[in-house]
Protein backbone atom coordinates (compact mmCIF):
# COMPACT_ATOMS: atom_id res chain seq x y z
CA UNK A 1 0.00 0.00 0.00
CA UNK A 2 1.32 3.34 -1.13
CA UNK A 3 1.19 5.93 1.36
CA UNK A 4 1.31 9.84 1.39
CA UNK A 5 2.04 12.28 3.86
CA UNK A 6 -1.31 13.97 6.21
CA UNK A 7 -1.22 17.88 5.53
CA UNK A 8 2.37 19.44 6.41
CA UNK A 9 2.75 16.82 9.34
CA UNK A 10 5.53 13.44 9.42
CA UNK A 11 2.81 11.25 9.26
CA UNK A 12 2.48 8.62 6.20
CA UNK A 13 -1.71 7.39 5.39
CA UNK A 14 -2.72 4.78 3.13
CA UNK A 15 -3.69 6.60 0.07
CA UNK A 16 -6.62 4.08 -0.02
CA UNK A 17 -8.86 3.59 3.86
CA UNK A 18 -11.77 2.40 4.79
CA UNK A 19 -15.12 4.03 4.85
CA UNK A 20 -17.58 3.34 6.78
CA UNK A 21 -20.68 5.40 5.70
CA UNK A 22 -23.52 3.05 5.63
CA UNK A 23 -21.51 0.32 6.69
CA UNK A 24 -23.08 -3.53 7.00
CA UNK A 25 -20.08 -5.33 6.86
CA UNK A 26 -19.07 -6.55 10.46
CA UNK A 27 -15.57 -6.12 11.83
CA UNK A 28 -13.95 -8.92 9.31
CA UNK A 29 -13.77 -6.75 6.30
CA UNK A 30 -12.21 -3.76 8.22
CA UNK A 31 -9.47 -5.91 9.74
CA UNK A 32 -8.91 -7.78 6.29
CA UNK A 33 -8.07 -4.19 5.38
CA UNK A 34 -6.22 -3.34 7.90
CA UNK A 35 -4.15 -6.61 7.19
CA UNK A 36 -3.38 -5.46 3.58
CA UNK A 37 -2.19 -1.99 4.50
CA UNK A 38 -5.57 0.30 4.68
CA UNK A 39 -4.90 1.18 8.17
CA UNK A 40 -7.54 4.55 8.08
CA UNK A 41 -10.80 4.11 9.12
CA UNK A 42 -12.87 7.26 8.78
CA UNK A 43 -16.75 7.26 10.81
CA UNK A 44 -18.45 9.88 11.74
CA UNK A 45 -21.15 10.23 15.61
CA UNK A 46 -23.68 10.59 12.67
CA UNK A 47 -23.18 7.49 10.98
CA UNK A 48 -23.39 5.17 14.34
CA UNK A 49 -20.89 2.83 13.02
CA UNK A 50 -18.13 4.30 15.86
CA UNK A 51 -18.61 1.00 17.71
CA UNK A 52 -18.49 -1.57 14.68
CA UNK A 53 -14.64 0.75 14.48
CA UNK A 54 -14.01 0.41 17.62
CA UNK A 55 -14.62 -3.33 18.13
CA UNK A 56 -12.46 -4.02 14.71
CA UNK A 57 -8.96 -1.82 16.18
CA UNK A 58 -9.54 -3.61 19.56
CA UNK A 59 -6.44 -5.64 20.18
CA UNK A 60 -4.13 -3.37 17.11
CA UNK A 61 -5.65 0.07 18.21
CA UNK A 62 -1.33 1.35 17.40
CA UNK A 63 -1.53 0.31 14.16
CA UNK A 64 -4.80 1.78 12.90
CA UNK A 65 -5.55 5.53 12.14
CA UNK A 66 -8.95 5.94 13.57
CA UNK A 67 -10.69 9.22 12.17
CA UNK A 68 -14.29 10.83 13.04
CA UNK A 69 -16.47 13.87 12.53
CA UNK A 70 -18.79 16.41 14.74
CA UNK A 71 -21.78 16.67 13.38
CA UNK A 72 -22.50 20.17 11.77
CA UNK A 73 -25.05 20.50 13.86
CA UNK A 74 -23.07 20.44 17.20
CA UNK A 75 -20.44 23.17 16.45
CA UNK A 76 -20.97 25.13 19.56
CA UNK A 77 -17.60 25.00 21.95
CA UNK A 78 -19.04 22.95 24.59
CA UNK A 79 -20.99 21.05 22.10
CA UNK A 80 -17.78 20.20 20.16
CA UNK A 81 -16.12 18.65 23.36
CA UNK A 82 -19.47 16.77 24.05
CA UNK A 83 -19.38 15.19 21.03
CA UNK A 84 -15.79 14.41 20.71
CA UNK A 85 -16.17 12.46 24.39
CA UNK A 86 -18.99 10.71 23.02
CA UNK A 87 -16.94 9.25 20.06
CA UNK A 88 -14.20 8.33 22.48
CA UNK A 89 -16.18 6.15 24.59
CA UNK A 90 -17.95 4.45 21.33
CA UNK A 91 -14.60 3.69 19.81
CA UNK A 92 -13.31 2.37 23.13
CA UNK A 93 -10.06 4.72 22.49
CA UNK A 94 -8.22 7.19 24.50
CA UNK A 95 -7.88 9.65 21.13
CA UNK A 96 -9.05 10.23 17.79
CA UNK A 97 -6.11 10.42 15.42
CA UNK A 98 -8.08 12.81 12.83
CA UNK A 99 -11.03 14.51 14.32
CA UNK A 100 -12.94 16.49 11.54
CA UNK A 101 -16.16 18.85 11.38
CA UNK A 102 -18.86 17.00 9.64
CA UNK A 103 -20.03 19.86 7.27
CA UNK A 104 -20.00 23.62 8.07
CA UNK A 105 -22.52 25.50 10.11
CA UNK A 106 -24.09 28.94 9.47
CA UNK A 107 -25.59 29.45 13.26
CA UNK A 108 -21.95 28.76 15.04
CA UNK A 109 -19.20 31.47 14.14
CA UNK A 110 -16.38 29.37 13.07
CA UNK A 111 -13.93 31.18 15.63
CA UNK A 112 -15.87 29.42 18.20
CA UNK A 113 -15.53 25.93 16.67
CA UNK A 114 -11.92 25.93 16.12
CA UNK A 115 -11.48 27.16 19.67
CA UNK A 116 -13.08 23.53 21.19
CA UNK A 117 -11.13 21.67 18.04
CA UNK A 118 -7.55 23.12 19.69
CA UNK A 119 -8.57 22.53 23.28
CA UNK A 120 -9.38 18.55 21.56
CA UNK A 121 -5.40 18.74 20.46
CA UNK A 122 -4.38 20.36 23.68
CA UNK A 123 -5.94 17.98 25.83
CA UNK A 124 -4.69 15.28 23.82
CA UNK A 125 -8.18 13.87 22.77
CA UNK A 126 -7.20 14.31 19.16
CA UNK A 127 -4.31 14.34 17.52
CA UNK A 128 -5.08 16.13 14.48
CA UNK A 129 -7.66 18.99 12.79
CA UNK A 130 -9.71 18.48 9.96
CA UNK A 131 -12.95 19.26 7.88
CA UNK A 132 -15.05 17.83 5.52
CA UNK A 133 -17.56 19.33 3.01
CA UNK A 134 -15.89 22.65 3.25
CA UNK A 135 -15.51 24.99 0.07
CA UNK A 136 -12.20 26.80 -0.75
CA UNK A 137 -13.75 30.20 1.26
CA UNK A 138 -14.81 27.60 4.03
CA UNK A 139 -11.63 26.45 4.38
CA UNK A 140 -9.84 29.37 4.17
CA UNK A 141 -11.83 31.24 6.94
CA UNK A 142 -11.64 28.14 9.26
CA UNK A 143 -7.58 28.20 8.70
CA UNK A 144 -7.66 31.72 9.55
CA UNK A 145 -9.65 31.05 13.05
CA UNK A 146 -6.69 28.77 14.36
CA UNK A 147 -3.96 29.85 16.63
CA UNK A 148 -1.59 27.46 16.84
CA UNK A 149 -2.91 23.77 15.09
CA UNK A 150 -3.29 23.37 11.39
CA UNK A 151 -6.22 21.96 9.39
CA UNK A 152 -4.45 18.88 8.04
CA UNK A 153 -7.10 17.93 5.64
CA UNK A 154 -10.42 18.19 4.27
CA UNK A 155 -12.54 15.44 2.83
CA UNK A 156 -14.89 16.27 0.21
CA UNK A 157 -16.78 13.84 -2.65
CA UNK A 158 -14.31 13.30 -5.69
CA UNK A 159 -14.51 10.99 -7.99
CA UNK A 160 -14.17 10.49 -12.45
CA UNK A 161 -17.79 11.61 -12.18
CA UNK A 162 -17.58 14.11 -9.93
CA UNK A 163 -15.13 16.44 -9.99
CA UNK A 164 -16.19 19.92 -9.22
CA UNK A 165 -12.96 20.38 -6.31
CA UNK A 166 -10.68 20.53 -9.60
CA UNK A 167 -11.61 24.20 -10.10
CA UNK A 168 -10.50 25.46 -7.49
CA UNK A 169 -10.43 23.62 -4.08
CA UNK A 170 -8.18 20.77 -5.20
CA UNK A 171 -5.27 23.61 -6.15
CA UNK A 172 -5.92 25.45 -3.22
CA UNK A 173 -5.24 22.46 -1.21
CA UNK A 174 -2.65 21.07 -3.21
CA UNK A 175 -0.46 24.28 -3.12
CA UNK A 176 -1.57 24.42 0.97
CA UNK A 177 -0.95 20.76 1.54
CA UNK A 178 -4.23 20.22 3.13
CA UNK A 179 -4.84 16.84 1.97
CA UNK A 180 -7.79 15.75 0.15
CA UNK A 181 -9.90 12.82 1.31
CA UNK A 182 -11.99 11.75 -1.37
CA UNK A 183 -15.06 10.00 -0.32
CA UNK A 184 -17.40 8.14 -2.88
CA UNK A 185 -14.80 7.60 -4.64
CA UNK A 186 -16.95 4.73 -6.77
CA UNK A 187 -19.70 7.01 -7.12
CA UNK A 188 -21.59 4.84 -5.05
CA UNK A 189 -20.19 1.78 -6.49
CA UNK A 190 -21.28 2.77 -9.90
CA UNK A 191 -17.23 2.94 -11.26
CA UNK A 192 -17.41 -0.49 -9.85
CA UNK A 193 -20.07 -1.85 -12.02
CA UNK A 194 -20.73 -3.88 -14.66
CA UNK A 195 -20.29 -1.95 -18.59
CA UNK A 196 -23.38 0.05 -19.62
CA UNK A 197 -24.25 1.98 -16.61
CA UNK A 198 -22.80 5.26 -17.88
CA UNK A 199 -22.44 6.71 -21.36
CA UNK A 200 -20.69 4.79 -23.79
CA UNK A 201 -17.17 6.98 -24.22
CA UNK A 202 -17.12 6.71 -20.48
CA UNK A 203 -17.58 3.15 -19.85
CA UNK A 204 -15.66 2.13 -22.97
CA UNK A 205 -12.71 3.84 -21.55
CA UNK A 206 -13.04 2.95 -17.60
CA UNK A 207 -13.26 -0.90 -18.84
CA UNK A 208 -10.64 -0.68 -22.06
CA UNK A 209 -7.95 0.62 -19.58
CA UNK A 210 -9.05 -1.53 -17.09
CA UNK A 211 -8.47 -5.25 -19.27
CA UNK A 212 -4.83 -3.32 -20.49
CA UNK A 213 -4.18 -2.89 -17.34
CA UNK A 214 -4.96 -6.39 -16.09
CA UNK A 215 -7.18 -4.59 -13.21
CA UNK A 216 -11.08 -4.05 -11.96
CA UNK A 217 -12.98 -1.32 -13.19
CA UNK A 218 -13.21 -0.42 -9.61
CA UNK A 219 -9.29 -0.40 -9.19
CA UNK A 220 -8.76 1.79 -12.04
CA UNK A 221 -11.62 4.25 -10.63
CA UNK A 222 -9.74 4.69 -7.31
CA UNK A 223 -6.01 5.03 -8.98
CA UNK A 224 -7.43 7.31 -10.89
CA UNK A 225 -8.20 8.96 -7.59
CA UNK A 226 -4.89 8.73 -5.93
CA UNK A 227 -2.86 9.66 -8.96
CA UNK A 228 -3.48 13.46 -8.12
CA UNK A 229 -1.20 15.02 -5.56
CA UNK A 230 -1.95 15.28 -1.89
CA UNK A 231 -5.79 12.95 -2.63
CA UNK A 232 -6.36 9.58 -0.90
CA UNK A 233 -9.60 7.58 -1.01
CA UNK A 234 -11.60 6.14 1.49
CA UNK A 235 -14.11 3.66 -0.39
CA UNK A 236 -16.68 2.02 1.52
CA UNK A 237 -16.99 -2.26 1.30
CA UNK A 238 -19.18 -4.58 3.56
CA UNK A 239 -17.28 -7.53 1.76
CA UNK A 240 -13.51 -8.94 2.37
CA UNK A 241 -13.32 -9.42 -1.39
CA UNK A 242 -14.76 -6.33 -2.34
CA UNK A 243 -12.31 -4.82 0.02
CA UNK A 244 -9.02 -6.95 -1.03
CA UNK A 245 -10.30 -5.52 -4.81
CA UNK A 246 -10.23 -1.52 -2.93
CA UNK A 247 -6.66 -2.58 -1.78
CA UNK A 248 -5.58 -3.51 -5.22
CA UNK A 249 -5.72 0.18 -6.64
CA UNK A 250 -2.75 0.57 -4.67
CA UNK A 251 0.81 0.55 -5.42
CA UNK A 252 0.85 0.92 -9.25
CA UNK A 253 0.07 3.78 -11.21
CA UNK A 254 -2.40 4.70 -14.26
CA UNK A 255 -0.14 6.11 -17.17
CA UNK A 256 -0.24 9.81 -18.19
CA UNK A 257 -1.82 8.96 -21.67
CA UNK A 258 -4.75 6.27 -19.50
CA UNK A 259 -5.55 9.41 -17.40
CA UNK A 260 -5.67 11.87 -19.87
CA UNK A 261 -8.27 9.18 -21.56
CA UNK A 262 -10.12 8.85 -18.47
CA UNK A 263 -10.44 12.54 -17.72
CA UNK A 264 -11.53 13.50 -21.59
CA UNK A 265 -13.76 10.21 -21.82
CA UNK A 266 -15.92 11.80 -18.32
CA UNK A 267 -15.20 15.72 -18.64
Amino acid sequence: MKTKPLGRTDLQVPEVGLGVWQYRGGVEPLRHGIELGANLIDTAEMYRTEDIVGEAVRGIREQVFVASKVSGDHLGYDQVLRAADASLRRLDIDTIDLYQIHWPSRNTPIEETMRAMETLVDTGRIRYIGVSNFSTDELVEAQAALSHHPIVSNQVLYNLRRREIERTLLPYCQRHDVTVIAYTPLDSGRLAGKPGLFPARETRALHEIAEANGKTAAQVALNWCTSHEGVIAIPKSDKVSRTTENCGASDWRLSEEDMARLDQAFA
